[in-house]
């Protein structure tokens, strides 16, 4: 064939190619339209691809609102053990609707029910209850999870929570109100330090300022006659990555239009789904959270006078960050921590557990969307639950290390992992920061806001409430592009009748074009500049966006205005330490050293175990696990309710910590005769002995076995003995 031929060919099938996938990407638009007035019909049901029954709908509670509670009903051939604990999954209500959380069957909701766990799911409906606030939705949560508890009673340990974005904070307030429902807590992709992240980076914490402060919120709201339109969020999101808004989504669909169509059309059904929320709520969610960045503070005050305080917080508390989130990064995630306490001596000292696994590149929706997250962190999460609620008080960061690669690409890829819990100190969390002296501007930007706010209340809110009124809101809601378009491009226009015909012709006929055509790589290269300059044009807005931040906010003349130079100046400064908490430290360490003889058999395992396990400076999680195997077969361990096996790991976790020598001295006196320290060695040997572990552990094991057989027998006490030494006394003193 000749050169011109073989080009004419060439240029001819990547002609006919690209016009049928043009016809096939507007074909794909048509549905995408469709399915958006379908799901407005259907009452925006949550996009779940599990079946469900509602339990408690939040409309009929003493303060309703537009919550309710699912039952998740598993699919045929999964088997659900009704003594796990059950898992309630919280869906964020930031623009969207619900349902992410389990819409294919690698998520949160799949991985739960695969390891046997019964699961709920907490939905909301499309239109809020007039007037309902934010306390009100943390108080329906925590009806919630009471009765999902009382649904199962036999469960050991309460209900765990996972809460995506938004909803994360939301359960973090329902846990600071109400800290004995939640066995578990998990935030993933949850911003709680709002105020934090790096300079270069993380444009979307200057948006509110930029923006004047909160009163614009209320100014929308008024205009939606008491509602905010949460398709005003989604744009935000939007507005954060023009190059994949603009042109990657759509290419990529475009591009790969004969495979791409499902995957798209399932996502756009929950991505086009726009909520409405209260303005009570919106105004609560800017003014105390995303401008004030109250919540860390406890300055956050419930309508019956209660202070909410994260510190107030019993159950373990897992996050879930990454690198590549934009939106909410690692700095927002985190930087609570530092917020509440200036050492892990203090969160030892308050009882919390806190855990952290930090994902290098996934997205924001990633973390509560990606099969890839779902079966590693959430799927670690959920294997591993029972050993993080009985970690001992401390700051964790949970590492999770592929252990083969022999089965990448089939289902069992994600079936082997090495999980450790390893140390953590609060200078860590701090490290992941480039400081907080940036923080000063925010809390600026925060008095200013209140200013702009009382502003607006004064002089503007009377007007524009006048002019409000349902069939405006409906209006403009209707108008508004990302509605719009979708609407346009439906069905609903019948200019879009003859592209479905099309569609037709065009699948009968397709002719894809060769991978190795010249064109379809100049096409590609065309579509990678493109990105490349709505990148350039991101970086730049950003960079400007940035700088004009500060350049307002660290002025003299408007530190001045805000009254920075007063008490206001207060809420910039860093925390100072906590001595109540250090002082709660100490008295429990004192408490614990003089009980260190205190006991028998149950504390001497768990605290030689926690002494090994401890010896590298981490928790790893094959060693960990003996606590819990060892509770369910040494017959002492198994008199013990979980709650009391808890509250003997934590106070042999903080002798083991403190005071090293004495719990390795006084160890002999737990077990008084030769035999009693002959079993005890030998079942941890035993059990220690079933696992791979590190060469230290077995030294420390060693090395307590000496300690114990080289000290003397301790004669047995007597039945009226004060301290009660001896595992007989510890029985009787737990069955008194």
């Amino acid at each position: 064939m000749r050169a011109d031929t073989a080009i004419g060919s060439g240029a001819l099938d990547y002609w006919i190619d690209a016009c049928q996938r043009t016809v096939l990407f507007w074909d794909v638009m048509r549905k995408r339209g469709n399915i958006a007035l379908e799901h407005h019909r259907e009452g925006k049901p949550p996009v779940l691809v599990f079946e469900y029954e509602t339990v408690l709908d939040g409309r009929t509670l003493e303060r309703p609102v537009n919550y309710a509670l699912l039952r998740i009903l598993p699919k045929k051939g999964m088997k659900i053990d009704a003594a796990k604990r059950p898992f309630i999954i919280v869906d964020p209500r930031a623009g969207h609707g619900p349902g992410i959380g389990g819409f294919k069957e690698a998520s949160q909701v799949g991985v739960a029910m695969r390891a046997g766990h019964p699961c709920y799911f907490v939905t909301f409906y499309p239109k809020p209850i007039p007037g309902q606030k934010i306390e009100d939705i943390a108080w329906a949560e925590a009806e919630f999870v009471k009765r999902v508890a009382a649904m199962h009673p036999d469960c050991e340990g309460n209900p765990v929570v996972i809460g995506n974005c938004q909803a994360g904070w939301a359960i973090m307030l329902m846990a600071a109100a109400a800290p004995d429902l939640a066995g578990v807590i998990c935030v993933a992709g949850s911003p709680l330090s709002y105020w934090a992240g790096a300079r270069g980076k993380n444009p979307m914490r200057y948006t509110g300022g930029l923006l004047g402060g909160s009163w614009l919120a209320s100014f929308v709201s008024d205009l939606g006659n008491g509602t905010f339109d949460g398709v005003h969020l989604v744009s935000n999101f939007e507005n954060l990555d023009p190059a994949n808004t603009l042109w990657s989504k759509q290419y990529n669909l475009y591009s790969k239009v004969d495979t791409e169509e499902p995957r798209f059309l399932d996502f756009e059904r929950w991505w086009g789904g726009h909520f409405l929320l209260a303005g009570e709520e919106m105004r609560f969610i800017v003014d105390e959270l995303f401008v004030g960045n109250k919540l860390t503070k406890g300055t956050i005050v419930s309508s019956d006078r209660r202070r909410i305080d994260l510190k107030a917080i019993r159950a373990p508390i897992v996050v879930i960050a990454s690198w590549g989130d934009n939106i909410t990064p690692p700095q927002q995630a985190l930087n609570w921590i530092t917020d509440l306490y200036d050492s892990v001596d203090e969160i030892r000292a308050n009882g919390q557990t806190i855990i952290y696994t930090l994902h290098e590149t996934i997205g924001h929706l990633g973390i509560f969307v990606s099969a890839k997250v779902a079966l590693k962190q959430h799927k670690e999460v959920a294997d591993t639950i029972e050993l993080i609620d009985t970690l001992p008080p401390g700051l964790y960061e949970m590492l999770i290390d592929e252990t083969h690669t022999q089965d990448a690409g089939t289902e069992h890829e994600h079936e082997e992992y090495e999980v450790r819990f390893q140390a953590r100190t609060i200078e860590d969390i701090r490290a992941l920061d480039d400081g907080r002296e940036d923080e000063r501007a925010f809390a600026t930007a925060a008095r200013i806001s209140e200013i702009n706010e009382g502003l607006y209340d004064t002089f503007m809110r009377p007007f524009v409430r006048a002019w409000g009124n349902d069939l405006a809101a409906a209006w403009l809601r209707l108008v508004h592009p990302q509605r719009f378009w979708r609407l346009a491009l439906s069905d609903l226009n019948p200019a879009m009748w003859p592209v479905r015909l099309a569609a037709d012709l065009v699948r009968a006929e397709r002719r894809p074009v060769s991978e190795t055509n010249p064109l379809l790589s100049a096409e590609r290269a065309v579509s990678e500049q493109i990105v490349r300059g709505l990148d350039a044009y991101r970086d730049l807005r950003d960079q400007w966006m940035e700088q004009l931040f500060y350049s307002i906010y660290e002025s003299p003349a408007v530190e001045a205005i805000a009254g920075m130079a007063g008490p206001y100046a207060d809420s910039a400064k860093p925390r100072a330490r906590n001595q109540e908490l250090a002082a709660l430290l100490q008295r429990q360490l004192e408490q614990v050293n003089n009980e260190a003889t205190h006991g028998g058999t149950p504390e001497a395992i768990l605290r030689v175990l926690l002494a090994c396990s401890q010896a590298g400076g981490g928790v790893d999680v094959r060693a960990a696990r003996l606590a819990e195997e060892a509770r369910l077969k040494h017959d002492e361990l198994k008199k013990l309710s979980h709650e009391q096996v808890k509250e003997i790991l934590r106070k042999q976790a903080l002798l083991v910590r403190f005071n090293r020598e004495l719990a390795l001295e006084s160890l002999p006196k737990l077990l008084p005769t030769l035999k009693e320290r002959d079993d005890v060695i030998g079942f941890v040997r035993d059990l220690v002995g079933k696992v791979g572990v590190r060469p230290d552990v077995m030294r420390g094991l060693q090395r307590i076995r000496n300690v114990l057989k080289e000290a003397p027998e301790v004669p047995p006490p007597s039945p009226n003995a004060p301290d009660g030494h001896g595992a007989g006394a510890a029985r009787s003193r737990r069955g008194s």
